[in-house]
């Protein structure tokens, strides 16, 4: 073989090498990658955007409604105590009586000086009215009538000055009968019958507390009490209802305010909500979780498990493209409903996401799609 019939044949299989390889790639299939790898296969849901409830469960702690720490306003020794610790009290009823014998005598001679303040001014105003009639006919000088008739004002003053001293000893007299200034439950006796009281000291003689309705703090984010302010704006009433309590019927009531500062050490919001307490069975101080109830947002339902955290802890999810390629996208839920995040930002209806085989996904991939069927139910809308 000479070398031009090498030549040629050198030729011919490079050109038949190239129609080869053109042939493959022309041959591929349409979900291949361009690079010749197959293309991922993934399970994927098509989203429906529908109305769903928004409702927001957040921990709490329980307050009284009205407490009254119950103190004496006058120094004595405690007499008598007229309550049974632990039950109910109205307002008005009375709690205690204090030894009243030290202001009994002081109203006493209190009133003692308001009789001699009055036969006072009746001496004055006699001596006032001969004063007159005697100046009348030039018997006495003016001077004299001044004189006469400044005393029967000092005799007027002395009276009111002699009341306001009757009505000070009878408050005090009042004030050894202590009463209950709010109707509620009453606690423990701090004092027993036989101790000293005094007006100013500080350890209250016993507390009420007034258990219906029963208040629930709650803190929230900065962003959530955005939603709630939006609803709260519209007049609308914002329910909320205690969870997890082992009772048939958990206690209910309605959002009282949002506060208008935010925390800046937490960036929270501080919440309050007024809750029915009528079978008696929550106390202040308790940690409780609440359900607020936001009312209805058009929202899509996405499975949980097609959900994963992106590095700053949002939560993302591969959304099927065109071409049959992939890219993540970060969503905003408000809470789950069984197994189902409540989506209200960042997906659409009708867009097609990965629930199963996204482990393996990059940005642009190419897939191989096909529906997921899940194998229960998901949960159900609202709730």
């Amino acid at each position: 073989m000479n070398k031009k019939a090498i030549i040629i044949l050198v030729v011919i299989l490079a050109a038949a090498f190239a129609y080869y390889q053109f042939a493959n790639k022309q041959a591929a299939p349409q979900g291949a990658m361009p690079s010749g790898r197959p293309a991922t296969q993934v399970s994927t849901l098509k989203l429906v955007k529908e109305p769903v409830t928004l409702k927001m469960t957040l921990p709490g702690r329980t307050s009284a409604y009205l407490q009254s720490q119950v103190r004496p306003q006058v120094t004595g020794i405690i007499k008598e105590r007229l309550f049974k610790e632990g039950a109910s009290v109205e307002k008005g009823q009375q709690l205690y009586q204090l030894d009243d014998s030290q202001y009994v005598a002081n109203l006493k001679s209190a009133q003692a000086n308001l009789l001699s303040a009055k036969a006072n001014l009746k001496a004055t105003q006699a001596r006032y009215n001969r004063t007159k009639s005697l100046e009348a006919k030039k018997a006495v000088s003016e001077q004299d009538l001044d004189d006469v008739e400044a005393q029967l004002d000092q005799a007027k003053a002395d009276i009111s000055v002699a009341e306001a001293a009757v009505a000070l000893q009878q408050i005090n007299v009042d004030y050894t009968r202590v009463y209950a200034p709010i109707g509620g439950r009453i606690g423990k006796s701090n004092l027993t019958v036989g101790a000293l009281v005094t007006a100013s000291q500080a350890q209250a003689l016993a507390v009420i507390t007034q258990l219906d309705p029963m208040y629930v703090d709650m803190q929230v984010s900065g962003q959530q009490a955005t939603w709630i302010q939006q609803q709260l704006n519209t007049g609308a009433a914002i329910n909320v209802q205690l969870i997890g309590q082992d009772v048939e019927h958990p206690a209910s009531g309605v959002l009282e305010f949002s506060d208008v500062n935010v925390d800046e050490t937490t960036g929270s919001v501080g919440l309050r909500a007024l809750m029915d307490n009528s079978s008696g069975l929550l106390l202040p101080g308790l940690f409780v979780n609440a359900e607020i109830t936001l009312g209805e947002r058009d929202g899509v339902l996405v499975p949980q498990r097609a959900t994963t955290r992106t590095p700053d802890g949002e939560l993302s999810v591969w959304v099927l493209g065109e071409n049959s390629q992939v890219q993540p996208k970060v969503i905003k839920v408000n809470r789950a409903v069984g197994n189902q995040w409540v989506v209200i930002e960042g997906l659409n209806g009708g867009e097609e996401i990965v629930v199963e085989g996204y482990q393996r996904l990059a940005p642009g991939a190419a897939v191989k799609a096909t529906p997921w069927v899940p194998s229960t139910t998901a949960g159900n809308k609202g709730a």
